[in-house]
C-alpha cells in the first residue's frame, strides 16, 4: 500500500511538472503557433505547394514513422504533392496540443491530428500524434523539425 502511495505522488508530480511548461492557451505564443499549424495545413489540405514550401526551413528534419528521414526539402515536397495532394486532408484535434517555448530558439507543439485518405473512403481515421519545432526568425516562424507518427 505504501508504494502504491508513493507511485500515486510520483505521478502527480510528475504529471504537474510536464503542464507548468506547457503554455496557457490564451497566450500569445499558444495562439500564434494556433494560426500557424491553421495557415499550413489549410496549404496542406488544398496542395497550395508554394505556401507549404515557404514553411520549411531549407535544412528540415521530416522524422516519419513509415517513411523514414527526409532532410532534402524540394524532396519533401515533391513527395507531398505526388503523395497527398488531392488525396489526405489532415484535421487538428485541437484540445491535444501543446505548446513549449524554447529559449532563444522557437517553440515545440506537440499534439494529436486525424488524416482522411479519399483513396480509401471506407478506412477509419485513427487519432496520430505529432510533434514540430518552429524557429522563429527576424520576420517569421518556420518549421525546422517534425516527428509525424501514425
Amino acid at each position: 500500500m505504501k508504494s502504491l502511495k508513493l507511485l500515486l505522488v510520483l505521478l502527480i508530480t510528475v504529471s504537474s511538472t510536464m503542464v507548468k511548461g506547457q503554455e496557457a492557451l490564451d497566450s500569445a505564443l499558444y495562439k500564434t503557433i494556433m494560426e500557424l499549424d491553421k495557415t499550413y495545413f489549410k496549404a496542406y489540405n488544398e496542395c497550395d505547394m508554394k505556401t507549404q514550401a515557404e514553411f520549411y526551413t531549407e535544412d528540415i528534419e521530416f522524422y516519419h514513422d513509415k517513411g523514414g528521414l527526409a532532410t532534402d526539402k524540394a524532396e519533401l515536397l515533391k513527395s507531398i504533392e505526388k503523395n497527398i495532394c488531392g488525396k489526405v486532408t489532415r484535421t487538428l484535434i485541437e484540445e491535444s496540443v501543446e505548446v513549449h517555448p524554447i529559449k532563444d530558439f522557437g517553440a515545440v507543439q506537440i499534439g494529436r491530428h486525424k488524416f482522411y485518405n479519399n483513396q480509401e473512403p471506407d478506412a477509419v481515421s485513427k487519432p496520430t500524434k505529432f510533434i514540430v519545432t518552429w524557429k522563429k526568425t527576424d520576420t517569421n516562424w518556420l518549421i525546422s523539425r517534425v516527428i509525424s507518427l501514425h
